[in-house]
């Protein structure tokens, strides 16, 4: 058997390489179908994020290159340009690589925990395609539980790493109960979404989106029960908001000092915990000069990102060592597996003789032979047979030179030679 991880991910690969070979959800079953039976797969499975598009396949024997191949010519790219950015990983490399993906030891944020449920959904669309077999499955289930270990015994993902992330922590330190706070967020991209979900994880029930356009706003708002405003209704909302976090595209500030010190006022000074996270700043410095506000900016929570890396980059060598175990782990499990179609075959074939010799012998006790003497029969008869084949090889392969082979038949039936005595 043969595993193959190949792919490309946003360290091999530009965006602009990436987003021409990433499989929408429409054509995961369709691909994966074609895939096993364009390079001769006997299973696989499928992992495209925004950051990697990877392959994982189970085959008789690897090829690696036909696998390639398949995917430019599945995506309508020059093969030429993938080979330029794609890797590979065979048997134990590719399991290592696999769990070191499920990890977030691959991620451009190190120790990210969303690849785990990414690489779960590549699961169950495999599974669910049929081109999830025994081995493969195997495989996932073995990932699967080494990330859960290296989750709970190290902590490459206790520690924020992404500056929407380090502003709910830091509002968390502020307010012990965000449940019973108001946030007020500001614009409504990429980086204002993913504080909204982390501020809905940690319990924020009140939730309400200022953007230029009111139709982008309530996109946002609704997918979190929230409200949308305009920005000109802004200072309104600032009375009841005990956190606000802006982040739009504006060249000049959207809050002033003024509008704030009135919502303080209004407030009966009320702390404020308020974040900027846009260049050039949303917020205007001075706001940070009032009481009751503590007001961060990009660079502040850069430098607790920066500090919580180092943090994860600690924990990174434990989690590698823990994928390591996992690996080695895995490849025995394979190894005893490959065993049992062997101890399955060796089984039958001793059970066949014995039903053999037991019928000769049968017919011998209905011909008049005594019972002591059909025992005596049996034992010798079975015995015979059953040395008979490892004898001739033993003697063929020390007529051979095989030494090694002679050691491992001595391993193997637990005999000792020599003298007993």
């Amino acid at each position: 058997m043969a595993f193959i991880a190949l792919g490309i991910n946003h360290k091999s690969a530009s965006v602009a390489v990436r987003e021409r070979v990433a499989f929408g959800p429409e054509q995961m079953t369709e691909a994966l179908r074609q895939l096993c039976q364009v390079v001769g797969s006997r299973e696989s499975a499928i992992l495209s994020t925004c950051n990697r598009s990877e392959l994982y396949l189970e085959m008789e024997h690897g090829k690696p290159q036909a696998v390639l191949e398949w995917l430019a010519q599945f995506h309508s790219v020059p093969v030429e340009d993938l080979q330029a950015c794609a890797y590979v990983h065979q048997d134990d490399q590719a399991i290592r690589h696999m769990m070191r993906v499920a990890c977030g030891l691959d991620s451009l944020v190190l120790g990210e925990p969303q690849i785990l449920g990414q690489i779960k959904d590549a699961y169950e669309t495999a599974r669910e395609a049929g081109t999830l077999g025994p081995l493969l499955g195997r495989l996932f289930q073995a990932t699967f539980s080494t990330a859960k270990t290296v989750r709970t015994d190290t902590a490459i993902g206790e520690n924020p790493v992404s500056v929407a992330f380090a502003a709910v922590s830091l509002a968390r330190q502020i307010f012990t109960d965000l449940s019973q706070s108001q946030a007020l967020l500001v614009g409504a991209g990429e980086t204002i979404t993913l504080v909204a979900r982390h501020l809905h994880e940690q319990g924020v029930k009140n939730i309400v989106v200022a953007n230029r356009t009111l139709e982008r706003a309530k996109l946002l708002a609704d997918e979190f029960s929230g409200q949308a405003i305009v920005l000109a209704d802004m200072p309104d909302a600032l009375i009841k908001s005990d956190i606000v976090i802006s982040s739009t595209a504006s060249q000049l500030p959207v809050l002033g000092k003024g509008a704030v010190e009135r919502a303080l006022k209004l407030r009966k000074h009320k702390p404020m915990f308020m974040v900027d996270i846009a260049v050039p700043r949303d917020i205007e410095p001075q706001v940070g000069e009032l009481d009751d506000v503590y007001l961060y900016s990009v660079d502040d929570l850069h430098e607790v990102v920066a500090e919580n890396l180092k943090s994860r980059q600690g924990a990174a060598q434990a989690a590698e060592d823990l994928v390591l175990r996992g690996t080695a782990d895995f490849m025995q499990r394979l190894r005893e597996l490959e065993a049992v179609d062997v101890l399955r075959a060796y089984r039958q074939q001793g059970e066949r003789l014995r039903d053999e010799e037991l019928a000769r012998v049968q017919r011998a006790l209905a011909n008049g032979t005594s019972p002591e003497d059909a025992l005596t029969q049996l034992a010798r008869g079975l015995t015979n047979k059953l040395l008979h084949t490892p004898s001739v090889q033993i003697k063929r392969l020390s007529a051979d030179g095989r030494c090694e082979a002679l050691a491992i038949a001595q391993e193997l039936f637990g005999l000792t030679t020599g003298d007993s005595n």
